[in-house]
């Protein structure tokens, strides 16, 4: 029998709280196939769906937040996915679980991920310790912002230490990302600082590290330099984290060179805030933050999928077009259409 035949029959049996129970129980009993399952629920954007996925995210709450939350981003070429299996590795051999939520562009046809990460990271993908799971960014922040923050949820529940988010490049993206993180890692090459030039000074000013990667062979003397010019960047700069330091480090993920360096650094920035304060106050921050991102979506999507506006707005939107209203004057006809239903 298909799984899709079996789940028929076990909800027709049990209706859809008890697949949602059997889900939430797989998932605290570490069951990674049931946690994949959640997080294809999470991620639909069909109705039921989302229903059920969100009944289970308010099960499973109790056992969240306990993880320590890493985005890392990177120039292209930087080695992102090189230098995530040998730090995922690493964390794995000192006895963490670890979760790689990794965001891929979205294929504008299939809307499936492009990059495949179970391919470029099929070492760690293997380590019983580790869960890999590749989302695809749909062409929306908002859509990132909510599945990868519930599906991140869901990996807490599962028990798992370390949830890292890898995004896909340097750019708005990754604004998304800082926002649910505690940690936050710009990986770069030789010769970033002039690369730097070229990149927003605002993406800089979100690291809490930055790491110049592929320090090896005859490349290592020209990291170090390459590090050298981007502390003396990043002293100019505003830190991140208030009370934290942002600084520059060299690493090899390819001769895993550096990675426990990086780590102890990390480990010493989770106890700094912590003791501080700080680290709470940006988890509370967070939260709110994410509220009222998701209340915003949901009110401008049940905007336009209101049936009056459906009909209305293409006629406002070409009466502006040919200059017979202000935009001002559509928006308050639009919002009076919309309050009157």
């Amino acid at each position: 029998m298909s799984d899709s035949n079996r789940r028929k029959r076990f909800v027709k049996r049990n209706g859809e709280k008890g697949s949602i129970e059997e889900l939430k129980r797989g998932i605290l009993d570490n069951d990674r196939g049931q946690l994949a399952k959640a997080i294809t629920l999470i991620e639909s954007n069909k109705g039921q769906h989302y229903e059920n996925g969100q009944k289970l995210l308010q099960e499973l709450l109790p056992f969240t937040g306990n993880s320590l939350r890493i985005g890392i981003t990177g120039v292209p070429g930087a080695g992102k996915s090189t230098f995530i299996e040998s730090f995922g590795e690493h964390l794995c051999n000192l006895g963490y679980r670890v979760a790689v939520l990794a965001i891929d562009p979205s294929s504008t046809v299939s809307g499936g991920s492009i990059l495949g990460d179970k391919t470029r990271m099929e070492k760690l993908a293997r380590n019983p310790n580790a869960f890999v799971r590749p989302s695809p960014t749909a062409g929306t922040l908002g859509g990132v912002h909510r599945k990868t923050k519930e599906t991140m949820l869901l990996c807490e529940a599962a028990g798992y230490d370390i949830v890292i988010i890898e995004t896909v490049g340097v750019g708005q993206s990754e604004v998304v990302v800082r926002e649910m993180v505690d940690f936050f890692l710009l990986l770069v090459i030789t010769g970033a600082g002039d690369e730097l030039q070229g990149m927003k000074k605002g993406i800089i000013e979100l690291a809490d590290a930055l790491v110049v990667n592929k320090a090896d062979g005859e490349n290592q003397a020209l990291a170090k330099k390459t590090r050298r010019e981007l502390n003396q960047i990043l002293h100019f700069l505003q830190p991140a984290t208030k009370g934290w330091s942002t600084r520059a480090y060299t690493c090899s993920a390819l001769e895993n060179i550096g990675i426990d360096k990086l780590w102890d650094t990390i480990q010493r920035f989770e106890a700094d805030t912590k003791k501080s304060g700080v680290f709470s106050e940006r988890r509370m921050q967070q939260t709110q933050e994410w509220f009222y991102s998701m209340l915003k979506d949901r009110v401008l999507n049940e905007f336009f999928q209101n049936s009056a506006i459906k009909k209305e707005l293409p006629r406002w939107e070409e009466s502006i077009l040919n200059e017979e209203y202000t935009s001002t004057k559509a928006v308050e006809s639009l919002m009076k259409i919309y309050n009157d239903q």
